[in-house]
């Protein structure tokens, strides 16, 4: 797994996203273990707190669930991880659009920047 977090963010919301991204993109499947959390903090250049920190908010909203002495699970319903992960595309495209909007662009421009870019 690939970690590219931003300094400037808090790390607990960024681990919870990319796993949920991961969880809902099929990734990681239903079911599936996930590495430890010494694994993830090793990989993620975080410490395992954080990581553990991380886990236990997944689990209070239902992405995962631990089994005591084996480790931490994809729950089998994936709906929560799906939600989280609309929620982040929905931020980042308005963000996007009100970042061009800033800059004077209006929809249709912004549009033709899109294509533009998807030919690159």
């Amino acid at each position: 797994m690939e970690w590219s977090l931003d300094k400037k963010r808090p790390i607990c919301p960024q681990i919870c996203e990319k796993i949920c991204i991961l969880v809902a993109t099929g990734s990681i499947g239903a079911g599936e273990k996930l590495a430890s959390v010494r694994e993830v903090a090793l990989s993620a250049g975080v410490t395992p707190n954080t990581v553990q920190r991380s886990f236990e908010q997944l689990e209070q909203k239902g992405v995962i669930y631990s089994r005591r002495g084996s480790g931490w699970y994809v729950n089998e319903d994936i709906r929560v991880a799906r939600e989280t992960m609309r929620e982040l595309v929905n931020s980042k495209t308005n963000a996007y659009l009100s970042d061009m909007h800033s800059l004077g662009l209006n929809n249709d421009d912004i549009i033709n920047v899109i294509k533009e870019y998807q030919h690159e």
